[in-house]
């Protein structure tokens, strides 16, 4: 059984939802530097890094769990040498052990000055 989440992010007019909830425990969620008003924050790579794993933080905090529930964080950039800024915002927001991790270039994002975009599974307590 899945269970889609309102994690308080708007639609974009894309066919997909922000978090599915799994089997209860599981969480399967992507975003990007997303605001709650559905713009999309084109600034900086330390902003939408920040803003994109705020919105992973509101997305568990829905799910009823925490960062430190994730098990695995795929990140998506488009400049390879943004992993630096990347990695210092990671560390506001994770402290070890770090969930399993993957990072990679890409050509391009789907929103144009979009510079990163994750991926995130976590495993919830039961109940």
């Amino acid at each position: 059984m899945k269970q889609v989440l309102d994690v308080g992010l708007p639609e974009i007019g894309q066919p997909f939802s922000w978090a599915v909830k799994a089997s209860g425990s599981m969480l399967f969620t992507a975003h990007g530097p997303v605001r709650t008003d559905g713009s999309i924050d084109t600034g900086t790579i330390d902003a939408q890094a920040r803003l994109t794993f705020a919105n992973l933080a509101r997305t568990l905090v829905a799910a009823g769990g925490t960062l430190a529930d994730v098990t695995q964080v795929l990140i998506y950039m488009t400049d390879i040498a943004d992993m630096k800024a990347i990695d210092a915002v990671y560390r506001e927001f994770f402290s070890a052990p770090y969930p399993n991790r993957s990072s990679a270039a890409v050509a391009a994002l789907v929103v144009p000055g979009m510079k990163l975009e994750i991926v995130a599974y976590a495993m919830l307590a039961a109940g």
